[in-house]
């Protein structure tokens, strides 16, 4: 029950995270137009990068190191002021470079490249990485939502039209910067104060470091295409991309949620030496991500082209089109969170996860040099889909001496078939219905019945897992 909450309250901040984006996406694409979302896009990648690097695998790494040294107070106090600090170090020297970089090379949109750099300074003070750890996720939803609410306000009051981009980037990072400054308040009671001669930070420096790599080039898929989108095609073509990948990622944090609520838990059984536990655990995860995923994907290729332009404004048009080419990366993403950021992760197989992400980043930077000169954002979106496919593929292989794939994708073929015929039955009635807010309602529930329907038509495993649940809850009530 305690994975099952956590990965609810998951699901709500992954959303949260997104939510000021996608919320203010209809708004915004109608006040700056493609060109300036654009615009956005770009500067934030390339601000990305140095966050990253900044970051270097420090969030990753300390949210695995709390949860091997959860019942320890000190233990656990010491490992916190020694990754917070390094945290801070290296922050301070990515933000230092971020911006020597664009005072001496940005000969465009200067302004707007030292307005993202609030994001880097909001990620050095980010301690959520150490809630999850405690597999306490309650905490930095709650906290968080009333900032984030709060921005989504900020926005539709100050950004009014063409001239207000700067306005527009400098509170989202500034509202990132004022959430993550929240969650210090509750430390209080979770760390105590040990001599900083026992910090050690650069002990943390090599381990983290080694999960640097799967870290950046994970972000390849999230970063590279819209860059050589960008250099490639026209501010226009990444425009469309660009909010076609937020509305697909906000889909896609409801499935990855799990990712971040496994890991420290995965973690705590592996230091526990339970490996049959963490089998079971895998199984099951696989098994409720391919429920999840599935009608998700095909209920985004369902009503995609009407939603589009009705959601984003007529100029998102070619909108409709990119969702449908992006939606397999649901499926794909959420079966390779399971084996890698599930299993191989908190068990510490970091090499095999390393190798499955950098393979996927190389397919990745060549699909796009192929794709995008002859098909523009959709040359994009289809290089999203190919590395996705090429990292899970990977992982799949790593772990078959340990895990019986077989029994993995026993039980895929119900939720992609029940899938299908969701999307047919919607995508039929997207097509024949004008895009409401009433008419959305409408094909989203239907689908809904419908793939359930098919569920238990089919006998899917997580129908049985559903009723478990809702009998284990009714036999602690009596």
């Amino acid at each position: 029950m305690k994975v099952i909450k956590n990965y609810l309250y998951n699901v709500v901040y992954q959303i949260l995270l997104l939510l000021v984006p996608l919320i203010t996406v209809p708004y915004i694409s109608r006040v700056l137009g493609p060109e300036l979302v654009g615009i956005n896009s770009y500067t934030n990648s390339w601000m990305t990068f140095f966050m990253l690097v900044g970051q270097m695998g420090i969030a990753l790494y300390g949210n695995r190191e709390v949860a091997y040294h959860r019942d320890d107070p000190i233990d656990r106090s010491r490992i916190f002021w020694g990754i917070e600090l390094l945290q801070g170090l290296t922050i301070l020297i990515a933000l230092g470079a971020y911006l020597v970089a664009v005072l001496l090379f940005s000969t465009t949109f200067k302004q707007y490249f030292l307005l993202q750099s609030f994001w880097i300074i909001a990620a050095g003070v980010d301690v959520s990485w150490y809630f999850m750890g405690m597999e306490n996720f309650q905490r930095i939803v709650f906290r968080n939502m009333v900032v984030k609410l709060a921005s989504v306000a900020l926005i539709f009051l100050i950004v009014k039209d063409h001239n207000d981009l700067g306005k527009y980037i400098a509170l989202l990072g500034l509202s990132n910067l004022v959430g993550n400054l929240t969650l210090w308040p509750y430390l209080r009671k979770e760390i105590k104060w040990v001599p900083i001669s026992t910090w050690h930070p650069f002990k943390h420096f090599y381990p983290a470091l080694l999960l640097f790599i799967p870290t950046i080039t994970t972000q390849v898929y999230l970063v590279v295409n819209r860059l050589m989108l960008g250099r490639m095609s026209t501010q226009n073509q990444l425009g469309q991309f660009q909010n076609t990948d937020q509305i697909t990622k906000v889909v896609l944090a409801v499935v990855t949620a799990s990712g971040q609520v496994m890991l420290p838990h995965i973690a705590n059984k592996f230091s526990k030496g339970d490996v049959k536990g963490i089998r079971e655990s895998l199984y099951n995860s696989f098994d409720f991500i391919t429920a999840l995923a599935a009608p998700m994907m095909f209920g985004i290729m369902a009503i995609a082209e009407p939603f589009a332009p009705w959601f984003l404004g007529a100029e998102f048009n070619d909108a409709g089109h990119l969702m449908m080419i992006e939606a397999p990366i649901i499926l794909f993403i959420g079966w390779s969170n399971v084996t890698g950021t599930q299993y191989l992760m908190p068990i510490n197989r970091t090499r095999e996860y390393t190798i499955s992400v950098t393979i996927g980043a190389v397919v990745n930077i060549l699909a796009n040099f192929l794709l995008i000169a002859k098909w523009g954002a959709s040359g994009a979106a289809l290089a999203t889909d190919i590395s996705e496919f090429a990292v899970t593929a990977v992982q799949l292989v790593y772990i078959r001496t340990t895990i019986r794939r077989r029994r993995l994708f026993a039980s895929t073929w119900k939720y992609l078939l029940s899938g299908l015929i969701m999307f047919i039955i919607v995508y039929r009635l997207s097509n024949v219905i004008q895009m409401t807010i009433a008419n959305l309602i409408l094909e989203v529930s239907l689908g809904a019945v419908v793939y359930i329907f098919a569920l238990f038509l089919f006998r899917a495993p997580v129908i049985e897992q559903a009723q478990e649940l809702i009998n284990s809850r009714k036999a602690k009530r009596k």
